[in-house]
């Protein structure tokens, strides 16, 4: 291990890891010296969601992009509700890679409307992919993490509005809510394994979900919701790059971040506090 490569010999799991986000993690712990395995549904997951999906191209561009770093990677098409589907994702990569070390529960998605007119489908898309996904993740990774015994970090990706509500997507805030009790709750059981547990918290990320179109339709139906979308305190001229959000994930995989559990993380140009 170097203080270029902290990751050197260690296994990290990124779901959604198609592109955005997911893809810059996959990357930029492969550039740390982790070996990776990653997930994406690579097509459709909801009937209510604005932007396009990811594809198998997509990952394949993943797997190139983290094969060029000098690392080993496995990645499949499988959807984070598929809890059997992750089970058996982290049973092979065991096999194959001997331990896991580091997860970042990445995959999520989002849509628009008020929380009395959405229909109850679209509820569940965001409820299902971004908090029962992330609990997926947490039951096929933990037993494997404390049989391995080397400790390890949990890195939920959450979002500025799994703490600070935004009108016009009470159901995105509710699952992302979620996602920080379930991420604070399970630092308490599995700290006495070592492993560590923290959300991260972003505002604005150049991603798909973030460049979503469909949220305009929501704004010009109701203007005075966009008072609740402030630029943030550090001067922004465009959206996050996600390779910025995956600095953050590396520091809390990483021993730098030793004394941090059941923390929430903000990346977010201090969106939160203006």
């Amino acid at each position: 291990m170097t203080s270029d490569r902290p990751l050197e010999g260690k296994v990290a799991y990124v779901t959604g890891g198609a592109r955005g986000q997911g893809r810059a993690h996959c990357v930029r712990l492969a550039q740390a010296g982790a070996d990776i395995v990653t997930i994406d549904a690579c097509g459709p997951v909801g009937n209510h969601i604005g932007y396009e999906p990811s594809t198998p191209e997509d990952l394949a561009d993943t797997v190139r992009l983290v094969e060029d770093e000098g690392v080993k990677i496995s990645a499949g098409r499988v959807d984070v509700r598929d809890h059997d589907g992750q089970k058996r994702v982290i049973a092979s990569a065991i096999e194959q890679f001997g331990r896991l070390d580091v997860v970042v529960a990445n995959a999520g998605v989002m849509s628009w409307g008020r929380a009395w007119e959405i229909p109850q489908e679209q509820w569940q898309e965001i409820i299902d992919v971004n908090l029962t996904g992330f609990f997926n993740t947490v039951q096929a990774c933990v037993p494997a993490m404390i049989e391995a015994g080397n400790g390890g970090s949990i890195i939920a990706i959450s979002s500025s509005a799994g703490i600070k509500a935004v009108p016009g997507a009470g159901h995105y805030c509710a699952s992302k809510f979620g996602v920080v009790g379930l991420a604070n709750s399970l630092a308490l059981e599995v700290g006495e394994y070592g492993i560590r547990v923290n959300s991260v918290h972003t505002y604005g990320v150049d991603t798909a979900l973030g460049n979503d179109l469909s949220m305009y339709s929501t704004f010009e139906k109701h203007p005075h919701y966009v008072y609740s979308f402030s630029p943030g305190a550090l001067p922004t001229e465009s959206l996050i790059a996600p390779n910025q959000v995956s600095e953050v994930v590396l520091f809390l995989a990483s021993d730098a971040s030793a004394l941090l559990t059941a923390a929430q993380i903000p990346a977010d140009k201090g969106y939160m506090k203006v």
